[in-house]
């Protein structure tokens, strides 16, 4: 069936919004993405009926404890999860990235080794090599493949010793847009002894993620860049993070999640969370699931992945053709299924930022500069103070919106040639 693109658009109370009767795109999704206004309502709701701290016997905290326990089912659900108590949820990724890894650093020693990646996003990269400073830990760069766009199995493989205490992978990459294939590459890191920390941020909007099928140890993703307020959730496998002791205050809870989510939570952003996995179930259900909320998601993303690979091949082919534009990533429509629908590029004598800037001056949303793919504009060569011009696709984007896109970013280019010439 095909997608249902207005349905989806009309649950997206930003997209009607112009400025000075200018439409708006929002083509800057890997950044956040908008949300649905059931989203919001519940993050509304929760603060005018639910608004309590947590502990007590009177009405308002046990609402609240009944939102904080919907959200962390509802996530269980989305990732793969086989219980709630693996979800652990917190300020955002990065911050939990930071307490996940000093609390792993305490089982380290000097001269243990962590594996990190040249693909990563910072946030999966700057806590493990500040932890590696304070412990003496040794770091063993893995870098990408500049053919295939992604981390190779081999060069994994010539990594790994019996030191190797932690590889940390991205999922999908948030300038190239690849994915890697993380259920081979976590079963080879498993098999030498290391844990497996991957980062899905970049990957959980557009795919189904299995934490199960992946085999790793933990996965962490950001609800803001699936619909969802500003939050960050961590998996842990339960047989891993029970025995592990986090930084926390003396008298607070020791059972699963709450030892690991630290002061007060964010319940009423928790109740947006939950709505936010509600998107997913509804467009399963329009997909024609009936099953469980697990089924519904999976139809969700079987669904809305066809509909974005087309937006995302057409976005690629009209770029391909300006002259002096280098896309960063996988281009060829057979191996679409293998990236998200995250495209950037750099133009040969132009600066990201001076094409950026008149194309978002037309009410086009899109980014420009490292995007804390620090690794990665290192490691192709590309000046880490311009970056590259950056454009990802959500799944309520239309392929009129692609088009008039290209046309300004076109128009823009040509525009700066000239003026170059002048």
């Amino acid at each position: 069936m095909d997608f249902p693109i207005e349905t989806v658009r009309a649950a997206f109370p930003a997209l009607s919004l112009t400025d000075n009767g200018r439409r708006r795109i929002y083509l800057d999704n890997p950044a956040g993405t908008q949300v649905p206004k059931s989203v919001a309502e519940a993050v509304s709701r929760c603060l005018l009926s639910t608004n309590a701290n947590l502990g007590g016997f009177f009405e308002t905290t046990v609402a609240a404890q009944k939102v904080v326990d919907d959200a962390h089912a509802a996530m269980a659900d989305f990732l793969g999860a086989e219980t709630a108590e693996e979800i652990i949820i917190g300020a955002n990724m990065t911050t939990l990235t930071y307490h996940l890894s000093r609390t792993l650093g305490r089982g380290f020693a000097p001269g243990d080794e962590i594996i990190l990646t040249r693909m990563d996003h910072e946030g999966n990269v700057s806590p493990w090599l500040q932890l590696a400073e304070d412990r003496g830990l040794v770091v063993r760069w893995l870098p990408f493949d500049q053919e295939s766009w992604q981390v190779e199995p081999a060069a994994l493989a010539a990594l790994l010793s019996d030191r190797t205490k932690l590889v940390a992978l991205n999922y999908a990459s948030n300038l190239t847009g690849s994915i890697n294939r993380v259920k081979e590459l976590t079963h080879m890191a498993r098999t030498a002894g290391a844990l497996v920390y991957v980062d899905a941020v970049q990957f959980a909007p557009h795919g189904l993620v299995d934490v199960t099928e992946i085999g790793c140890d933990f996965l962490v993703c950001s609800a803001y860049k699936f619909f969802g307020p500003h939050m960050g959730i961590l998996w842990g496998r339960r047989a891993v993070i029970d025995a592990l002791q986090p930084y926390k205050c003396r008298c607070s809870s020791n059972e699963l999640p709450e030892r690991f989510e630290l002061g007060t939570p964010q319940i009423e952003l928790m109740a947006g969370l939950t709505a936010a996995i509600g998107h997913f179930e509804q467009l399963g259900q329009a997909a024609g699931s009936k099953g469980s909320r697990r089924e519904k998601i999976a139809a969700a993303f079987s669904s809305s992945i066809a509909y974005e690979n087309v937006l995302a091949l057409q976005l690629i082919e009209g770029l391909s053709a300006i002259e002096g534009l280098t896309i960063h990533g996988i281009t060829g429509p057979a191996r679409v299924h293998e990236r998200v629908p995250t495209v950037s590029f750099t133009v040969e004598g132009i600066e990201p930022e001076s094409i950026v800037k008149p194309v978002n001056g037309e009410g086009i949303f899109l980014w420009s500069g490292h995007n804390y793919a620090w690794e990665i504009v290192h490691q192709l060569g590309i000046p880490a103070d311009q970056g590259v011009v950056r454009i990802g696709i959500a799944h309520y984007n239309t392929a009129s919106e692609i088009a008039e896109t290209l046309e300004s970013v076109t128009r823009t280019i040509a525009m700066l040639r000239q003026q170059r010439r002048v």
